[in-house]
């Protein structure tokens, strides 16, 4: 029994090895024409556009250009993450929504990410392009010797010649076909290497390199000065619910109090009626301040923890929810509470702004990161900055080195995904 396993164990690594080394001779193939056309045409482009700034009609194509090369690079960046498992930094420095095309060209032009981007188009159409071929290339040369072997040859001109192998009969045509056999097992270990060589050559122009230390302090800094500002607008909301809430019901109550007490002997049904009134006020007065409570961090996101406030939370909605939670332990207070908000934010825009009669959440950990999605069946067009509270959910995340990612096209579905690193206890 132990000997069969192992030999299943053995083939199925095998049949996974291949499946691999196909894989990546298919990415590779697919990935050529992307480098090397896609390339050429934004580097083109760009060269063209930045020329005619001087004559001013780069000003207005600049922008555009740049932001199409942007997209290519971003394209690239989710490929080289999803087939090479090679996650490069996007280190955009962001542009004033109302600039106008001067500040908007030339902010883009000072930006170190913009120029790292067209040294790296050069790069990519060259190298990138090659190592895309090398990793489609390297599996199926081989097949040509053993096409040889079986026949091929005769049709081939006279003396054709298989690597340093000269095919002129049936003998050199199985030469040609264990040379083939031979390069064959090398392509098994470098096909997959060379086209994560692909990717990691992306990743070594396009990512940050030296100037990371300060992308990384910038961008602690706006984070910082978020929080600060998320802070301090929370502390307002506080101050404004106490003074129009609960604060204007206990100084109303106060009074009410005063009157009982001059009307207790004169008229005591008046007092009573009153007291009543004082006593609805101090109810109310209570339900509010809980609700405060509630809003500044839940009882239950304290005793239970995510999982379950996120579950009392959607028992509240006026659609139906499903909730699904694999979390084996509890995050730190302050990223619990910050996923719960943001998932807070995110249902409320769900149910004021999407249509949707049916929401999913998924709520799991792992590789050291918090993930949530929250997924609707609405009409979609949901657009980060665009007034939907999804610019906050970024904000209060960005905190935590948490990104957020949304994708809803015209027409539903809408998933909005979040991440935040941390560990569980």
């Amino acid at each position: 029994m132990n000997i069969e396993t192992k030999s299943d164990d053995r083939r199925t690594d095998r049949t996974t090895r291949t499946r691999g080394v196909a894989l990546s001779a298919v990415r590779g193939l697919a990935l050529t024409p992307i480098s090397l056309v896609g390339s050429v045409l934004c580097f083109c482009l760009t060269l063209v556009s930045v020329a005619l700034v001087p004559i001013g009609i780069g000003l207005v194509t600049t922008p555009w250009v740049l932001t199409g090369v942007r997209a290519f690079a971003d394209w690239r960046r989710l490929l080289a993450a999803e087939w090479g498992g090679v996650r490069i930094q996007r280190a955009y420095r962001p542009l004033p929504a109302n600039a106008n095309p001067w500040a908007r060209t030339f902010g883009m032009l000072s930006d170190p990410a913009t120029w790292r981007d067209f040294l790296w188009l050069p790069v990519d159409m060259t190298a990138g392009t090659v190592t895309a071929l090398l990793a489609f290339v390297l599996p199926l040369y081989p097949l040509e010797g053993f096409a040889i072997a079986a026949g091929l040859w005769r049709v081939l001109p006279d003396g054709y010649w298989y690597g340093f192998v000269r095919v002129t009969d049936q003998t050199s045509a199985f030469y040609a076909a264990g040379l083939g056999a031979v390069l064959l097992l090398v392509a098994l270990w470098l096909t997959p290497r060379t086209l994560h060589a692909h990717f990691r050559l992306t990743g070594a122009v396009l990512g940050s390199g030296q100037g990371q230390l300060a992308e990384r302090v910038r961008v602690l800094t706006e984070t910082r000065r978020d929080a600060v500002d998320t802070s301090a607008a929370e502390l307002r909301r506080i101050e404004r619910d106490l003074h129009d809430g609960a604060q204007a019901r206990l100084v109303a109550m106060g009074m009410d109090l005063g009157t009982i007490e001059a009307l207790l002997e004169k008229n005591p049904e008046k007092a009573r009626e009153l007291l009543a009134q004082a006593r609805q006020s101090s109810a109310d007065a209570l339900t509010e301040l809980r609700e405060l409570v509630r809003g500044i961090h839940p009882p239950v996101l304290a005793e239970r923890g995510l999982g379950d406030a996120v579950r009392a939370l959607a028992l509240r909605l006026p659609v139906a929810v499903e909730v699904e939670v694999d979390l084996p332990g509890r995050a730190e207070a302050p990223v619990e509470s910050a996923g719960y908000f943001a998932v807070s934010e995110i249902l409320t825009n769900a149910v004021k702004h999407s249509g949707a009669d049916r929401i999913w959440i998924d709520m799991h950990h792992t590789e050291g990161h918090l993930r949530i999605a929250v997924t609707d069946n609405g009409k979609g067009a949901a657009v980060i900055g665009a007034g939907s509270g999804l610019a906050g959910v970024e904000r209060r995340l960005g905190t935590f080195d948490g990104v957020l990612a949304v994708s809803s096209p015209a027409g539903g579905p809408t998933m909005v995904t979040m991440e935040i690193p941390c560990a569980l206890s």
